[in-house]
């Protein structure tokens, strides 16, 4: 056996996983399987810009390689794409160079949604959450047309492989000024609700997720730097959004809202509805997924709902009901047999405290520090419940996979 071009492989496949964002344990695990059907132990160290994997040969000569990822989104499609691969290649076991030929195909099959279907995508994402947060038909729209600018700054600063601070500071700036601006001139009464959906697409949702998850599961480097990327663009959303109401403040003074709408929850199911399609189109997912993907959402808003009207407060509904979506992602999971993070991160996302994120950094950008400290603790245990229901079922799950792998293996039949 060719045991440079086996690493090669084992290596490329990872670092495919990666960019298209996988998680820090499955590109692990899948480089660690894969090398293991092949009989090669070995050792892999993953982190989200670097991989470095290693073997020792059977006369003892060990082998390193080192990938190093470069500007990569958030691309599910390939997750799903790469991960199957990765069983086939584990269960079928071919000939290094056949593997090498269905990676290369792999990379040849991707699918893309197109520039104009990821713009409906920010319109659809920001207007269904404007929606969801209070407003009404005019900031909705508006709201929409605040994504759609903010997706074509992402999209254009992304031809230069800008940073996630630099790009994320440039398009808070313009997404606010669209809102404010509407403000002023009476086209949008509640610019909050409007920002706030636009804002939505901003948020590092996935990057959080994937952050506890590293986290809880050991890989206490990645979490690490997962954690702070994501306070890093919180701070550039602060920046850019703060930029926007210095500016309208110093033309036209302060923008000021109306009262938010108090929607049944029908209406925050449409918009909640909006909002998943437009994110399932951002995170390039395809077919029957964003249905379910939706329908894991509206799930997870409707437990949200049923567990505040029975007298819970509002981190006991995050609680329970960020842990039922990811009961609801598992078993879609493995339904589908797709990867769970697909069907999490998405159907999350309506439980994403978009609307207090706002209003902490609003609180800070106008210096009101007692509003501040206690918005600020709320979102904060908001986000601590919504990781803590996911890192319980996650947990749980694969420590219930861990023991089955062991009880299959000691009840096998002896040679």
């Amino acid at each position: 056996m060719n045991y440079n071009r086996l690493l090669d492989f084992a290596t490329d496949l990872g670092y495919e996983l990666s960019m298209c964002g996988a998680e820090t344990y499955r590109v692990e695990d899948s480089i660690t399987r894969i090398l293991g059907a092949y009989g090669m132990p070995c050792e892999v160290f993953a982190i989200p810009n670097s991989i470095i994997v290693s073997i020792t040969l059977p006369d003892g000569t060990p082998l390193t390689r080192m990938r190093r990822m470069g500007f990569h989104g958030n691309n599910l499609d390939g997750v799903e794409l790469f991960s199957n691969l990765s069983r086939k290649i584990c269960y079928e076991k071919p000939d290094v160079e056949v593997a090498e030929q269905l990676l290369e195909e792999a990379r040849k099959s991707m699918r893309f949604h197109p520039r104009i279907i990821q713009l409906i995508g920010y319109f659809l994402g920001a207007a269904g959450f404007s929606l969801f947060f209070g407003g009404n038909v005019i900031d909705t729209i508006c709201g929409g047309f605040s994504g759609v600018v903010t997706g074509a700054c992402l999209m254009f600063m992304d031809r230069f492989e800008a940073n996630n601070f630099f790009k994320t500071l440039l398009a808070a700036l313009p997404l606010a000024l669209v809102t404010y601006i509407s403000n002023h001139f009476g086209f949008c009464p509640n610019a909050d609700a409007a920002t706030t959906g636009a804002v939505m697409v901003l948020i590092p949702g996935l990057l959080f997720t994937y952050a506890m998850r590293d986290i809880i599961f050991g890989d206490t480097n990645s979490g690490v730097n997962r954690i702070v990327q994501v306070v890093m663009i919180a701070v550039a959303i602060a920046c850019g959004t703060a930029a926007a109401w210095g500016i309208v403040t110093a033309f036209w003074g302060a923008p000021v809202s109306v009262p938010k709408i108090d929607h049944s929850f029908w209406v925050e199911c449409i918009g909640a509805t909006l909002g998943c399609i437009g994110f399932s189109f951002l995170f390039n997912i395809h077919g029957p997924g964003m249905l379910l993907c939706t329908l894991g959402g509206i799930f997870g808003w409707g437990v949200y709902c049923l567990v505040i009207k029975f007298g819970g407060d509002d981190l006991a509904a995050m609680l329970v009901s960020s842990a039922l979506t990811a009961v609801y992602a598992e078993v879609m999971a493995r339904i589908r047999k797709c990867p769970t993070i697909g069907y999490l991160v998405v159907s999350m996302i309506p439980l994403i405290p978009g609307s207090a994120l706002y209003y902490t950094m609003n609180y800070a950008v106008q210096g009101e520090t007692e509003k501040l400290a206690t918005q600020g603790m709320f979102t904060t245990g908001l986000a601590g419940m919504m990781a803590t229901g996911i890192l319980l079922v996650s947990t749980s799950v694969r420590m219930w996979s861990v023991w089955k792998a062991e009880h299959i293996h000691k009840n096998a039949p002896k040679k």
